[in-house]
């Protein structure tokens, strides 16, 4: 009873509050983050954000649209501190890199910097089955990705010039903050390989071993102030919601032909 009461408290917008948001499962959804990130930015009460940093990543755009919000959080004078949980790879990795200080558990698997796109060709398979298609098209690159042909090597290179566009970008987006890290040093290891926390340190990726009440202390100490009131940022979801989104993120393939992804694989 006490502690469901000083949860209620907690969330009431007076003192000096530190929220604590969890950004877990497949990162292709960003709104919702990003309306909770704009309502912080703009609450008076909340001096500084952590970030419970729990995915395998997700599509490019939706981690650039976080990673931007979580900019403009920064940009009003209020710290973020990442706490990396199990895995914080890939897009959820690049979402991180915005952050004043980071966190990094021993074992946390996180690193996995690149960019893939896949294709997957039912054509002998359909042709089997004794089904032809046919594409009427406006352009040469309209159906690239269309699961009933083959890639063609133009269609090859188009595509790795797209993805190596968005691999620059993800590049570009470490080296903004982090900038203890040597350019050509980041892109000898970022070829998709993950990381243990221990190596992302070493690597100078990561600021500090430790936990999410590190992280919470931390933001304390950057927010400079003395009796914080930590908040866990929540949305309400039924059982049915839950159990549907845990299932999606267990079953999720990066498939879709429409998207490229900052994912581990």
């Amino acid at each position: 009873m006490f502690s469901f009461l000083a949860s209620l408290l907690s969330r009431i917008p007076v003192g000096d509050r530190i929220a604590v948001l969890k950004i877990d499962g497949i990162i292709v959804n960003p709104e919702p983050t990003v309306r909770k990130l704009e309502a912080l930015r703009k609450d008076k009460s909340v001096k500084a954000l952590v970030i419970r940093a729990e995915s395998p990543g997700g599509s490019v755009g939706a981690s650039q649209e976080i990673y931007r919000a979580l900019e403009r959080f920064k940009e009003s004078g209020k710290p973020i501190v990442i706490s990396m949980g199990n895995v914080c790879a890939s897009g959820c990795f690049y979402i991180s890199m915005v952050g004043d200080y980071i966190y990094a558990n021993p074992g946390t698997i996180t690193g996995s910097i690149g960019v893939i796109v896949q294709h997957t060709s039912l054509k002998d398979l359909l042709n089997r089955l004794g089904i032809k298609t046919t594409s009427v098209k406006t352009g040469k690159f309209k159906d690239t990705l269309s699961p009933t042909k083959e890639l063609t090597e133009e269609e090859k290179a188009y595509l790795q010039e797209l993805i190596n566009k968005a691999y620059e970008q993800f590049i570009q987006a470490i080296l903004k903050y982090r900038k203890g890290i040597d350019a050509s040093k980041l892109r000898e290891v970022a070829d998709g390989r993950v990381f243990t926390g221990e190596d992302a340190l070493s690597m100078k990726l990561v600021d500090g071993i430790g936990g999410l009440q590190d992280a919470i202390d931390k933001a304390q100490a950057l927010a400079k102030i003395e009796r914080p009131r930590v908040f866990y940022v929540e949305e309400p979801k039924s059982l049915l919601r839950r159990i549907f989104e845990n299932r999606l993120s267990l079953e999720f393939e990066p498939q879709s032909p429409l998207m490229i992804y900052y994912i581990v694989q």
